[in-house]
């Protein structure tokens, strides 16, 4: 097969959940109401927690930025879909389908890092109750907030500037409705080798001890 070197890519093609056109109306409903479903809530959530003082704790801390998570996730990958649907294209930029890969890496990895940070606050105050608004002070939870973050984007930008070194065939066709690492990764003609181990390795380390 014909190679293309990276920088002469100019688009991918995401080929969504269907190719049926009598259920892409359906789709487009169904995926658009879920998502102010899942914007509106979140958003209501952390209205919630910044207006009420009884609710500026640790846990309600990392409920918001759990919530904040949540939306930036949906509105990475469900509006391109909408807007694909809406005007029957399946043509991702070539630096858009590597933005939203990021953005995809980016978030569930920081709302698994601030599920391991819940588990360790109700750890602390259920095993240490006296001691707990002296441990769980409000410094410590923003620094843990901000260090899932870090770790989060050192992750996102490592495993997709990986894919910057790979070369792409003639069929550019991703079988989803966004820019998912492992399918892009498969579309290459050139050694994945380095992506693959790289993949499995932040995986393990990084999941392993989150799922924990």
């Amino acid at each position: 097969m014909e190679l293309r070197n990276q920088t002469d890519v100019s688009e991918f093609f995401l080929l969504g959940l269907t190719d049926n056109p009598e259920l892409q109306p359906l789709l487009f409903c169904l995926f658009l109401a879920m998502y102010l479903v899942t914007v509106l809530g979140n958003l209501l959530i952390i209205l919630a927690v910044s207006c009420d003082s009884h609710l500026h704790t640790p846990m309600y801390l990392f409920l918001s930025s759990l919530s904040f998570t949540d939306i930036c996730m949906s509105t990475a990958t469900i509006p391109k879909m909408l807007l694909n649907i809406q005007a029957q294209i399946q043509s991702i930029a070539y630096a858009g389908c590597l933005t939203q890969m990021r953005f995809v890496l980016l978030f569930p990895c920081w709302e698994n890092f601030l599920l391991a940070a819940m588990a360790c606050d109700r750890y602390v105050a259920i095993c240490h109750p006296l001691r707990y608004t002296v441990i769980m002070n409000p410094p410590l939870c923003g620094l843990l907030v901000l260090l899932s973050l870090f770790l989060s984007v050192v992750n996102a930008l490592l495993l997709s500037l990986m894919v910057l070194r790979l070369s792409f065939c003639k069929d550019l066709k991703i079988p989803h409705f966004f820019c998912e690492l492992a399918q892009v990764i498969k579309l290459a003609c050139s050694d994945t080798l380095i992506n693959n181990i790289l993949l499995y390795f932040v995986g393990s380390l990084f999941g392993v001890p989150c799922g924990i």
